[in-house]
């Protein structure tokens, strides 16, 4: 169940006597770390009230398409962009109807139709109603179109009648949400990721670094966690908590960083998404250096460069499968497939950190990847979390 832990979950809640165990699941997928939204219909607040669910969720509860409190009052956008899994219990007849003709006349439908992140829907409706043809046709639809079926259960309604169209207790559907982010498509493997900037001392209290704060790398050791590799990564200073089941070797230098990932080898894959100075300070100072109080002149450095650690370890006769970054300003594609060339990689990611909505520290990103024979492949702008998906799904179809 650690897989829930920092994920970013949608409950949306139907109009049916079920609602009431959506509390509970609530409660339950926030015990296990995850951060709750809930988006409630009309029909919901007529069984279970918004306080309650905001209560349990520590957020606001959603409720209206136009949001005013929201960035151009678009909140399903944002909710869309938002979530990693969003789940609907109890998931009516009529919402599963609504879905399957691609209705979008409220918040949750809409937000269905917006979003990128997984779909699970777990019905709850009369047993008779379950097994009406309509419905059948229209949950085949919407399992045809990638969105997950959980449940319904067998057992007595409220009705008094008994049979299948119980919504799924609250313990089964936070197993089943755990359940949607198990990626074992790099099961057996050794993934080694660098991640972070690397820090080149001047003297023992100033050095040379850059603005990388090490979250794609993160975001990728814990996709492939969950992808079932065993993952080992080496980051440079940074501020971020280890990914459960993941290795993590702290280094400081770029020198550093080469001998750990040396270290580590061998690997069957490799992501380099550290942002490793290229130059380093000839001579480290054993003393911090002081101005010349009777001279205006600057402070002269001698800089060499650092060694190549993408290169290093892609010339090795064991070399694994290696991804480069290429975190550029201008030309990205150009550089970005030079770079490809010089360092004999497999693929290389393009990004364009002078965009400061997905550029170094922000928790967005877009990318290009650019294989060996120079093919090119675009994800558009989302959470590096989900783009660490993408990115291993990628390569676990390249590796095969």
């Amino acid at each position: 169940m650690l897989r829930l832990n920092n994920k970013r979950i949608i409950l949306g809640i139907g109009g049916g006597i079920a609602a009431y165990k959506s509390a509970d699941l609530v409660r339950r997928l926030k015990d296990l770390g995850a951060d709750v939204r809930v988006v409630m219909t009309k029909g919901a607040r007529e069984f279970i009230t918004p306080l309650t669910m905001q209560a349990l969720s520590g957020r606001p509860v959603h409720t209206e398409l136009l949001d005013t409190g929201a960035e151009a009052a678009m909140g399903h956008i944002e909710l869309a962009k938002w979530a990693d899994l969003v789940v609907i219990a109890p998931a009516t007849a009529e919402i599963i109807a609504r879905l399957a003709q691609g209705n979008a006349n409220d918040l949750l439908t809409t937000l269905i139709l917006a979003t990128d992140a997984r779909v699970a829907l777990t019905p709850a409706m009369n047993q008779a109603m379950w097994r009406d043809p309509a419905t059948r046709h229209n949950v085949q639809t919407l399992h045809g179109r990638g969105l997950q079926i959980l449940g319904p259960a067998a057992g007595s309604q409220a009705c008094g009648d008994s049979g299948f169209g119980r919504m799924l207790e609250p313990e089964q559907l936070a197993q089943a949400c755990a359940d949607c982010f198990e990626r074992r498509s790099l099961s057996g493997k050794h993934l080694l990721i660098t991640a972070g900037p690397t820090r080149e001392a001047i003297d023992p209290v100033r050095y040379i670094s850059n603005h990388s704060s090490g979250k794609m790398g993160f975001a990728l050791a814990q996709a492939g966690v969950e992808a079932g590799a065993r993952v080992t990564l080496v980051c440079g200073p940074v501020n971020l908590p280890t990914p459960d089941r993941v290795e993590r070797i702290n280094v400081t230098s770029a020198r550093e960083m080469l001998l750990a990932c040396e270290a580590a080898m061998p690997c069957d894959i490799l992501i380099a998404a550290a942002a490793v100075a290229d130059y380093r300070p000839q001579e480290e100072a054993a003393q911090k250096l002081k101005k010349d109080p009777d001279s205006d002149d600057g402070m002269l450095l001698h800089l060499v460069r650092n060694p190549d650690i993408l290169a290093t370890l892609a010339q090795r006769p064991d070399r694994p499968f290696c991804v480069g970054f290429a975190a550029e300003t201008q030309n990205v594609l150009h550089y970005a497939a030079g770079k490809l060339t010089s360092k004999n990689l497999d693929l290389i990611v393009a990004n364009d950190v002078s965009d400061t909505s997905i550029g170094f520290n922000s928790d967005d990103n877009a990318i290009t990847l650019i294989d060996r024979k120079h093919r090119q492949t675009s994800f558009a702008q989302t959470s590096k979390s989900k783009l660490a998906h993408q990115l291993l799904d990628f390569i676990s179809r390249a590796i095969d």
